[in-house]
């Protein structure tokens, strides 16, 4: 993942000056807090959350039906190694 430089924040000022997080987030649609130098967190925009949550959701979706498909295609096998 490629992340702006712009967008970092150490978590010791994170925690001393929040606005300027809400305020980075406002501004670029996302801050990163470091921990020990090391990208840890990110905040973004709640609109933001919930399409990430939508898009995990509907991945979810798409996992679950190849998984059933795999599994209807194959039952005949998967019986056969269950004896």
């Amino acid at each position: 993942m490629t992340v702006e430089t712009s967008t970092l924040v150490p978590m010791t000022e994170a925690n001393q000056n929040f606005s300027k997080v809400a305020r980075l987030v406002d501004e670029t649609g996302l801050a990163v807090i470091l921990k020990n130098n090391k990208p840890r967190y990110i905040v973004v925009d709640f609109e933001e959350y919930d399409e990430i949550q939508s898009a995990r959701a509907a991945r979810k979706q798409k996992v679950e039906a190849v998984t059933d498909q795999l599994i209807a295609e194959n039952m005949e096998a998967f019986q056969e190694l269950a004896k």
